[in-house]
């Protein structure tokens, strides 16, 4: 990914202070770094032992974003799908950023 970017966003408010800002084309910006996490803790609907993950609903907003932003991401599923059953069209987030999947019984709230 990007290491940073410039925005305009935030730019002479409290947020910008003690930042690197630039004049760039007429327009002021400032420099923002991405946001980066140790661990990250994931809700997918389904996952599998690879760790590719479907999401439902609004939990498909930041989890996504979140697992790549992290050096370890757990994310935990409802369902634990065999290998080569998800669709890989509605596979979010490749198994490449996600290190482990903990199965919960969405009845109960159980660990499985």
């Amino acid at each position: 990914g990007l290491g940073a970017v410039f925005t305009p966003t935030g730019f002479g408010t409290l947020l910008a202070e003690g930042k690197e800002t630039r004049h760039i084309d007429g327009k002021d910006y400032v420099l923002e770094y991405p946001i980066k996490a140790d661990f990250a803790l994931i809700k997918a609907h389904q996952g599998d032992r690879w760790g590719n993950l479907v999401y439902r609903k609004s939990a498909r907003n930041f989890g996504p974003i979140m697992a790549m932003a992290a050096d370890i991401t757990i994310a935990q599923v409802s369902e634990i799908a065999e290998l080569g059953q998800l669709d890989p069209e509605h596979i979010i987030t490749p198994g490449i950023f996600i290190q482990h999947v903990v199965a919960v019984n969405a009845t109960q709230g159980e660990a499985a």
